[in-house]
């Protein structure tokens, strides 16, 4: 049997007769190795299952004593699993609610989850786009968890129409490119279109340029302002 194994292989794979024999000798370590890490790796979820049980039963005990659970009792989870929800409702009942176009970075740190980076980055995207008034456009800003976009709205009031817009009909190329939901390309269309036609006097104007989609055309509109006074109202 011995024999017939190092034939095949010498006959199938060119092995020498000493490659042949170092490789049969090897086979049994991988088998050894494959076997090593799967008994490993099932002894490591054991182990993790234990311990998330252990800490389940230990949030239990605290809940149930009538403890309120604010960081996490083992030090393998992080500030992601503390239970802040309920504290963060008590201090929005204790604070006045602000127009969330005339907050600023630090007041806009009151929100959990909210620090110095990300405030700073709603902050500049806010004033780039001439306000939020959608709770979606809060996915838009970089950084921002999905779990604290209700929570901003718990403690700012928001704008109905958006604070500052786009004199459409004035700016140039590169004023309009500006704003986050407008291209170069598409500025420079928007431009073109308006030396050759004449003034915009609404949004529908923009449907008039077969290239823009509806739902692009009515996602920038409450950023429009079809004024045609020669003074510029642009966003920086």
């Amino acid at each position: 049997m011995w024999q017939q194994l190092l034939f095949w292989l010498k006959r199938h794979f060119g092995f020498s007769s000493k490659e042949a024999r170092g490789f049969l000798l090897v086979i049994p370590f991988l088998c050894l190795l494959v076997g090593a890490s799967q008994v490993l790796a099932w002894a490591k979820n054991k182990n993790a299952e234990k311990l998330y049980q252990h800490y389940l039963n230990q949030v239990a005990s605290l809940e149930s004593a009538g403890e309120d659970l604010r960081t996490s009792p083992l030090p393998t989870f992080q500030k992601a699993d503390t239970l802040w929800r309920t504290s963060s409702i008590k201090v929005s009942e204790r604070i006045h609610r602000l127009p969330f176009s005339k907050s600023d970075s630090v007041v806009l740190q009151i929100v959990p989850g909210v620090g110095a980076l990300t405030a700073g980055r709603i902050i500049k995207y806010r004033e780039n786009l001439g306000g939020l008034i959608r709770v979606e456009q809060l996915k838009e800003v970089y950084g921002l968890k999905p779990e604290t976009l209700p929570l901003i709205w718990e403690y700012f009031d928001f704008d109905t129409v958006a604070p500052r817009k786009l004199a459409i009909n004035l700016l140039s190329v590169e004023e309009l490119a500006k704003h986050p939901y407008i291209s170069y390309q598409e500025a420079k269309v928007l431009v073109a279109y308006r030396k050759q036609h004449g003034w915009y006097s609404h949004a529908e104007d923009l449907l008039n340029i077969r290239l823009f989609k509806e739902d692009w055309v009515l996602k920038i509109r409450p950023y429009l302002n079809f004024t045609r006074i020669e003074k510029k109202d642009s966003i920086p």
